[in-house]
């Protein structure tokens, strides 16, 4: 099986920045897109940012130029980096990875705990 697991939420003020990990462990074979997306009370989850295998990226409008989505694909570990938060970040971030778990299996996605980010205006 695979695990998922998010770090770096925490409290911090409007403006401030904060990084998000999530490393992912187990039986992985190759791991694909990852995406991180978030929920806050009383909201759908949403979408802020997948980055594919090779390295692209794609981002919620309402995150562009303030969060970057990396990998490093060797410690099998996604980063966000969100700067100049805002308190409509609120919310609990969940890691996505699409993986693979051996060579003649197919991809599924698992998701990790969640972190939670509070800013505070």
């Amino acid at each position: 099986q695979v695990q998922l697991v998010e770090s770096g939420g925490g409290l911090v003020q409007a403006g401030g920045s904060l990084r998000l990990s999530c490393v992912a462990s187990g039986s992985i074979f190759s791991m694909n897109a990852m995406g991180w997306y978030r929920q806050a009370p009383g909201k759908q989850r949403e979408l802020v940012a997948q980055i594919a295998g090779g390295g692209a990226t794609n981002y919620a409008d309402s995150v562009k130029g303030r969060f970057t989505f990396s990998r490093d694909n060797v410690k099998n570990t996604g980063y966000l980096q969100m700067n100049n938060l805002k308190p409509e970040d609120t919310a609990v971030y969940y890691c996505n990875a699409v993986v693979r778990t051996g060579i003649l299996r197919g991809a599924n996605a698992y998701w990790g705990q969640g972190t939670q980010v509070t800013v505070s205006s």
